[in-house]
């Protein structure tokens, strides 16, 4: 069985079919969330530690560890990030609103 492999022609959430601003929001919340995991890696937390130093329950930590990004606004995210010390910057980029 051979895997043909293809460059995307657009960003992946858009190439999955999701609207523009979908997919921002989607690759935004991805992006969080792989910092969060990071974290947590580099820290060697269980998930209930995890938790503790995040604010959130365990079972929500099981939830970034299982990718329900479904599960996760960009608020949440940035929250838990704050709660474990990270600095979260937001740069924009982009026509220039008058």
């Amino acid at each position: 069985m051979t895997i043909k492999i293809r460059r995307a022609s657009k960003p992946v959430f858009e190439e999955l079919g999701f609207a523009s601003e979908d997919a921002t929001n989607l690759r935004l919340r991805s992006e969080l969330m792989t910092a969060l995991l990071e974290l947590i890696d580099r820290r060697g937390l269980s998930q209930a530690r995890a938790a503790a130093l995040l604010g959130v329950s365990q079972p929500r930590i099981s939830d970034l560890a299982r990718g329900k990004i479904d599960r996760f606004s960009v608020d949440t995210l940035i929250a838990m990030l704050g709660h474990a010390g990270a600095e979260v910057r937001v740069s924009v980029h982009g026509p220039r609103v008058a």
